[in-house]
């Protein structure tokens, strides 16, 4: 009994030590945001030159949402000569490929059933462009999810930032429908979270933003340096994160480049989605971890904190959180159906499920709660709802205990996410 009592303390107490550089990251946020506010005198900034971007648009029967997301881009207070829609249509079995040429864009039908997933869509699509416009003509590349909706100066501050010197950037991720339901609103809150207290702050503090799914921008140069888009593991984006940071590259942020992304609302669609996800994770932590690790050490003059930082991303400490879980039930089962009746067990592994689950619970409470309040400008939805989901924000995210323990055991392939909020950018303001 008290060798479990000890472990649980152990765990809490090592996964505390691991995160509380995130505590940190909340106090960098509010500081720096304040020290721009009332400093003085702006630093000068950098000469802004208009580059020429394609916006690269991985589509699977998209045809409801990938009109509005085209229309934003034709919208952009950017040059229109500068800038072109270039959509993969990958694998569709609707009228996509179409409804995106109607809307202006130059579109590439891909049909492969063996080579299946966003990262090889993207691949075909810079060779493409390659054999097409040469791999020089685009100075960059911003890939975007087929259900986004663009803020109009979405490309001119994105370009902003990449006059900076960042050859790769991602920007802030707002929600199309965060008011949906609890499911949509838990995803919403936490790319939020993501955006303003960890990419914001790792901007400020010149180490690695993530790049998280959509909405980032890859200078021409890093295509050409890297063969085309080799990642190919469940979460591409993530993949290509770790091998950037381990290369010794620096990941910019944007925030004032914002899009509109469409969550799940039904928790079947959810589950299959983070069960990717996490598996994504699980390979990640296989195929670099070691790489990233020792990045951590040797990457001295490369920032080793981004390394620590990512490592810290993909590596599956909640996992270790529901083994203390499991190991808790194991042993009340035990005190139930035991030979012995053991009702002071029992007690303890209640105590100590209740310990876990409040103190998980108020932490992901505190988090979503400042969340709402900072961005409270920018999240769409009634008071009444957004008080709810401050609530429920923390069960959303405590789904994720069974979904790490079922990624670890299940094969797990990539499937399309059906997006059928058709919404103008007018829609979501």
């Amino acid at each position: 009994m008290g060798l479990l009592v000890k472990m649980n303390a152990l765990v809490i107490s090592v996964i505390s030590a691991l995160y509380i550089y995130q505590m940190f990251y909340v106090a960098v946020v509010f500081i720096g945001e304040w020290l721009q506010k009332h400093r003085s005198k702006k630093h000068a900034e950098p000469p802004v030159t208009l580059h020429r971007y394609a916006a690269i648009i991985s589509a699977r029967n998209e045809s409801n949402v990938i009109g509005q997301l085209l229309d934003t881009i034709r919208s952009q207070n950017y040059p229109s000569e500068l800038l072109d829609a270039i959509v993969i249509a990958d694998n569709c079995t609707d009228n996509t490929a179409q409804v995106a040429r109607d809307h202006g864009a130059i579109v590439y039908e891909r049909f492969n059933t063996q080579k299946v997933g966003k990262g090889f869509a993207l691949n075909d699509a810079f060779q493409h462009i390659k054999t097409d416009f040469g791999d020089s003509y685009y100075d960059a590349y911003v890939i975007i999810d087929a259900d986004n909706l663009l803020d109009e100066n979405y490309f001119a501050e994105m370009n902003k930032t990449f006059c900076k010197g960042y050859r790769i950037l991602t920007s802030y991720r707002n929600s199309k429908n965060f008011g949906s339901n609890w499911i949509s609103a838990g995803y919403s809150l936490w790319f939020l979270r993501e955006a303003k207290f960890l990419n914001n702050a790792r901007m400020m503090l010149g180490t690695s933003c993530a790049v998280s799914g959509t909405g980032f921008l890859v200078s021409s140069e890093i295509i050409r340096e890297r063969g085309g888009w080799n990642y190919h593991l469940l979460t591409e984006d993530i993949e290509f994160t770790v091998d950037t940071v381990i290369r010794g590259e620096n990941i910019g942020y944007c925030a004032k480049a914002m899009l509109y992304d469409e969550q799940p609302t039904r928790f079947e669609q959810s589950w299959n989605q983070r069960m990717r996800w996490s598996k994504g994770f699980y390979q990640i932590v296989a195929n670099y971890g070691g790489r990233l690790s020792g990045g951590i050490v040797k990457n001295r003059r490369k920032n080793p904190f981004a390394c620590y930082d990512l490592m810290m991303t993909v590596m599956p400490c909640m996992l270790l959180t529901v083994c203390i879980l499991i190991s808790d039930f194991f042993l009340l089962l035990m005190s139930l159906f035991g030979d012995v009746y053991m009702p002071h067990l029992m007690q303890t592994m209640l105590s100590s499920l209740g310990f876990w689950l409040t103190g998980y619970y108020g932490s992901l409470f505190m988090m979503g709660a400042l969340t709402m309040i900072t961005e409270r400008k920018k999240i769409q939805c009634p008071i009444p709802k957004r008080i709810l989901y401050t609530f429920t924000f923390p069960i959303f995210q405590l789904t994720y205990f069974p979904i790490s323990v079922a990624a670890l055991f299940r094969r797990v392939e990539w499937k399309p996410i059906r997006h059928e909020i058709s919404k103008t950018i007018d829609d979501v303001r």
